[in-house]
């Protein structure tokens, strides 16, 4: 089953750089262009530098984002900035982070897995992906020969695995302790003990990964050895090209939490947004909630309350621009299986997102699977605040609101072989990047 190992990560100096707040971005792919900027600001060795350089109109084949990420990953190496571990360790880590009402601490281990196609059940995901993305991921690996941020996985610790590790570490400091910018602390440790090595790679070779986040990172990772295997001379089954970094959570842990993706559609005409208000009635029993009554926030939160009432039913949230009221559209029963029975397996129709994408987007909107690869026709964001004052403030028509799959849906989706639609889930928090890079290339 699963082959992973210790390795030897690179990491920044901390007698060079002190505060890894400085430097440590979330992954590149939920940074703006703003925060990409913030980032540049802060520090000149800020790890944005590397994962999401930034883009000029001068940019050329030998002068680009992914050229100049490699200049700067050299340089740094030059001047001490970044240094290589002399042994080679698992890396245990946890963040600690605010969640209704609550502190939670998610413990992850970050290792090297190798590399598995999909087909051989090793290895699993549960999320289509955007090819122009992989195909930039690519460009930068190819450059680089480097990992800046890691396949975000789970599974399974039936055999208390977590529970040695946490042992092991308890009595010793960190390597790195740092607060981001969203307040949530951040520790690591390196486990370089070769029996308790050893034993995570022993226990984890009984164990299926789940892909949470980064099926884009790992789908380019497949890719990249395709060409090192033709383009690296000393190119072998052991080279640092068949593995990927990867941080793992355990599927039990009270801090593996998912938010929900919601969508958001811009130009959507005003005749078309009263459609879609009538053509869905045939399908969903609407609840409306009108602005008359208490104001729009009351109307929200009214919202709010009937997606949670609903929560194990098929409820999708739905708020238009320009209009006084917004609405909880409630599945009637057997629609999917009426409709979608014969293409849409089982695990899949009880998804929300599939009635949002198959029923809504699709059926009653027109939406194609070419429109929906296109960033530039649906918007994301996990904050439900944040998706309708982009509606409100007119940047978007319409925003889809959801609840978050369960982690016993992701699994079962995964372990069918099915795949859910784009951006279903948003693990919270994501795992930072900056606190260790992997080399792929031997030494």
């Amino acid at each position: 089953m699963a082959k992973i190992f210790p390795f030897q990560g690179i990491r920044y100096n901390q007698n060079k750089i002190e505060d890894l707040s400085q430097v440590a971005t979330p992954p590149y792919d939920i940074i703006s262009d703003d925060e990409q900027e913030e980032y540049y600001r802060r520090h000149p060795c800020n790890a944005i530098r590397l994962d999401k350089a930034r883009a000029t109109p001068e940019d050329a084949k030998d002068n680009n984002p992914y050229t100049r990420a490699a200049d700067d990953f050299k340089k740094w190496f030059k001047e001490g900035v970044l240094i290589r571990d002399e042994k080679p360790g698992f890396y245990l880590t946890t963040v600690t982070f605010p969640i209704e009402g609550k502190s939670v601490t998610r413990w992850g281990l970050i290792g090297t897995v190798r590399l598995e196609p999909f087909e051989s059940g090793v290895v699993l995901p549960h999320e289509e992906t955007f090819s122009k993305v992989k195909s930039e991921r690519l460009e930068l690996m190819k450059a680089c020969h480097a990992n800046f941020s890691h396949i975000f996985s789970v599974y399974s610790d039936k055999n208390g695995l977590l529970k040695t590790l946490r042992q092991h570490v308890e009595k010793k400091q960190p390597e790195s302790e740092f607060t981001d910018d969203s307040g949530h602390f951040h520790r690591m440790w390196q486990i370089t003990d070769s029996e308790i090595c050893r034993q995570v790679t022993e226990t984890m070779e009984e164990r299926r990964l789940f892909i949470a986040d980064g099926h884009h990172r790992y789908e380019t990772a497949l890719n990249y050895r395709q060409w090192a295997r033709k383009n690296v001379a000393e190119f072998d089954e052991n080279h640092p090209a068949n593995f990927i970094m990867m941080y793992l959570c355990a599927v039990e842990d009270e801090g593996l939490i998912i938010l929900p993706t919601h969508r958001l559609l811009p130009g959507i005409p005003k005749e078309a947004r009263h459609k879609l208000l009538k053509d869905a009635s045939q399908y969903f029993e609407i609840e409306t909630f009108s602005h008359d009554s208490g104001g729009a926030d009351k109307a929200v939160k009214q919202l709010d309350q009937s997606l949670n009432r609903h929560r194990k039913e098929h409820i999708v949230g739905l708020v238009i621009k320009d209009e006084p009221a917004c609405y909880a559209l409630v599945l009637k029963p057997g629609v999917m299986e009426k409709i979608f029975g014969n293409e849409i397996p089982a695990p899949l129709q009880g998804l929300d997102v599939t009635v949002l994408t198959r029923l809504i987007l699709m059926k009653l909107m027109g939406f194609d699977k070419k429109s929906l690869d296109d960033h530039s026709l649906i918007g994301y964001t996990s904050s439900h605040d944040e998706a309708v004052e982009f509606v409100k403030q007119g940047e978007y028509d319409i925003a889809f609101i959801l609840n978050p799959p369960t982690n016993e849906q992701v699994r079962k989706i995964a372990e069918a072989g099915l795949t859910m639609p784009r951006k279903t889930t948003f693990y919270y928090p994501k795992a930072v990047t900056g606190q260790v890079f992997n080399s792929l290339e031997r030494d």
